[in-house]
């Protein structure tokens, strides 16, 4: 349940702000970039200067949405508000602060949020951020145009793979109907969003695949350097494959380790229905929710994966999560 003195609060804070800097997590997802691009064109339509920024940028699978090719990587001109959208922690914002301290509003659905802003409108039982932007901005005062429909539709569909993860319910079909009714085209953000691929993203999937392995009710692969660089993947991501992965019969858990420059590797972590997988993935520094959470490590593959494997098999076997292994 949401706070609503904070909620009001934030909603005050936007339309009080001129000059808005509006920042999400590394390795952006389309959440992270739906809830992004919701609330700026909402703010921008206002009348508001809004800076969008990532530090990896948008995603190729996300581009084609407008208002994409105002997402910077750095931040511009000094602001007055800055706001975290989709971000549980403050290091998976990456090298974007600058000089703008803490974000004052932290606006999120993890479950393993830190709480890190000033203001903190963090709701778990929400499907996805852009749903909690989605039933928040008409409360606050702001128009959702169709372009900022398409976005939080985006983010919706995204981070519910499509309304089939474990925490859908009818208030997120809800406010799935009233995007479609400000416009928002499902079918076409649907297949966009989760369906197509680049010949590239599916070549690294092949990569993947060739080195998948099973160890009773676990599974997972690894994705290195090398892959990238051979099929000429532009990505630091595993172009959703992990979401493939955890579509396998009969498993508990499916992971997928992810090669990164500077000596560290990403690790994802799924889970079938009554399996939390957040705490391990918040033990290796990580964070996320119950049925799907990441963390990034540093070290090798071999070494990283060996760390991984040996406390994901010993979380499942005994249920409990170990010590923080950072």
């Amino acid at each position: 349940m949401l706070d609503e003195a904070i909620r009001k609060a934030v909603g005050e804070r936007l339309w009080n702000a001129r000059q808005i800097r509006i920042l999400s997590h590394m390795r952006p997802d389309g959440d992270a970039i739906g809830s992004m691009l919701g609330l700026g064109l909402c703010l921008t339509a206002a009348g508001k200067t809004v800076q969008m920024v990532l530090t990896d940028g948008v995603p190729y699978t996300f581009r084609h949405l407008q208002g994409a090719d105002l997402i910077t990587k750095k931040p511009g001109e000094k602001v007055d508000l800055v706001v975290s959208l989709d971000c549980s922690d403050l290091g998976r914002l990456g090298d974007v602060l600058n000089d703008s301290g803490v974000p004052e509003i932290n606006i999120d659905h993890h479950i393993t949020n830190t709480n890190f802003g000033a203001l903190n409108l963090v709701d778990p039982e929400a499907v996805a951020t852009a749903a909690l932007l989605t039933e928040c901005l008409p409360d606050w005062g702001f128009t959702i145009s169709q372009e900022a429909a398409a976005a939080l539709m985006n983010g919706l569909v995204s981070d519910s793979l499509g309304f089939r993860t474990s925490n859908m319910n009818s208030k997120a079909l809800r406010l799935a109907a009233n995007l479609m009714e400000a416009g928002a085209n499902l079918p076409e953000i649907y297949n966009q969003a989760l369906l197509r691929r680049s010949y590239t993203a599916a070549r690294y999937w092949g990569a993947g695949l060739l080195r998948m392995q099973r160890e009773d009710r676990i599974v997972w692969t690894s994705l290195t350097l090398e892959d990238r660089q051979t099929v000429e993947y532009n990505g630091n991501d595993d172009a959703d494959l992990i979401n493939i992965l955890s579509t396998i019969d009969d498993f508990d858990i499916a992971l997928i380790f992810i090669e990164q420059r500077g000596g560290k590797v990403k690790v994802s972590w799924r889970s079938s229905p009554g399996v939390d997988v957040s705490q391990l993935a918040v033990s290796f520094g990580g964070g996320g929710h119950p049925a799907a959470a990441g963390a990034e490590i540093t070290g090798t593959m071999e070494e990283v994966q060996q760390q991984v494997l040996t406390a994901t098999r010993s979380a499942l076997a005994t249920g409990t999560i170990p010590e923080n292994q950072g």
